[in-house]
């Protein structure tokens, strides 16, 4: 259950956390929010 924990707030951080500069400095999910919004 700990490692389960572990896991899902690493996964959390990945994503909505941790800057890119590859991604023009966003986060992962806000560049594909970004890139949806452009694209639709």
């Amino acid at each position: 259950e700990e490692l389960k924990l572990a896991i899902e707030e690493y996964i959390d951080y990945y994503n909505n956390k941790r800057i890119k500069v590859k991604l023009k400095g966003l986060t992962p999910a806000s560049y594909r929010n970004q890139s949806l919004l452009i694209n639709n």
